[in-house]
């Protein structure tokens, strides 16, 4: 399997179906991956790239403490497949007992890796599925006054 680093891009509202767009930008290309999020985790990604601190801890700052707290080091992060539209994502750590994996969903394991500073990756396949996508066909005829204001 082989892995394609990424960068998070920005995030995007989609009028049309309410939600966030959280896209991804290959760090050393041109692929693009992007995934229909939702507010809360959308705002949680922005608050963590524009350094927000806020009074307390939100959800995934007390992720990011719990880690810290256990003594696991979040390594990367890794958007692993797409199932019916449905993308999975894998936290890939290390604890004193090794190498650990754990579910998630891509915008939380974004959202905590943008606070760990750790790399975001994407599985080869999740890129070559997308491109088959009529998604690309979409993106490619969008325009700026499609979208609401960007964050």
């Amino acid at each position: 399997m082989m892995l394609i680093h990424m960068k998070v891009e920005g995030l995007l509202f989609d009028p049309r179906s309410g939600m966030y767009i959280l896209l991804l930008q290959q760090v050393d290309g041109d692929a693009t991956l992007p995934i229909w999020i939702g507010k809360p985790e959308a705002d949680s990604i922005a608050l963590a790239l524009g350094r927000v601190v806020t009074p307390r801890p939100l959800t995934h700052d007390l992720i990011k403490n719990i880690f810290e707290k256990l003594n696991v080091k979040i390594t990367k992060i890794v958007i692993t497949q797409i199932i019916d539209n449905t993308y999975y994502a894998v936290i890939h750590g290390i604890d004193q007992n090794g190498e650990i994996e754990i579910d998630s969903r891509p915008s939380d394991a974004v959202a905590i890796a943008v606070r760990v500073h750790v790399p975001i990756f994407v599985n080869e396949d999740v890129l070559e599925a997308r491109k088959a996508d009529e998604l690309e066909e979409w993106l490619k005829n969008l325009k700026p006054e499609d979208f609401g204001n960007v964050m």
